[in-house]
């Protein structure tokens, strides 16, 4: 079984704030964006791994690579799960990928979301999802740093 620590919600995917921040508050060695556009950009990886620390490693990975590829996961890797949004979440939750929590840092508005918090907004497909992922017995909460308070998703999703 791989050692998912947490796997955050975050349109950005990797920044300041998951490179340094989450990382270091979770002990992670492996950041792993599962993504498929960006599995095959070289110039996001090279931008992205720019906010990484020497000692924390990067893999870009498609959602299907990640379902294939997650329970070959080392004992020895630590891994902070980075999605862009939360039908990838599912997405992989439904391809057998063993996520318990799921952190929501960053949903930037669009036309037609809903502004939830300073950070998060949401749209029907995002509240379905959501919906689903509740279902299946996932904790999720939203903050955005780690010594934030959290605040529960599903009180936000009627």
């Amino acid at each position: 079984m791989p050692n998912i620590l947490l796997t955050r919600i975050d349109n950005r995917l990797i920044h300041g704030q998951v490179a340094v921040t989450w990382s270091s508050h979770l002990g992670a060695n492996l950041i792993l964006v599962a993504n498929d556009e960006v599995a095959g950009n070289e110039v996001q990886q090279s931008l992205m791994d720019m906010a990484v620390s020497d000692v924390v490693e990067t893999r870009y990975f498609t959602l299907q690579e990640t379902i294939d590829k997650i329970g070959f996961a080392s004992d020895n890797q630590y891994i902070f799960l980075v999605v862009r949004n939360p039908q990838d979440a599912l997405r992989l939750v439904k391809g057998g990928v063993p996520i318990v929590e799921i952190n929501i840092g960053n949903m930037h508005y669009s036309e037609g979301k809903e502004q939830i918090t300073s950070t998060v907004s949401i749209d029907d497909s995002d509240k379905e999802a959501f919906r689903e992922l509740n279902k299946r017995g996932i904790k999720m909460e939203i903050r955005r740093v780690p010594d934030e308070r959290a605040k529960k998703i599903m009180d936000f999703v009627k």
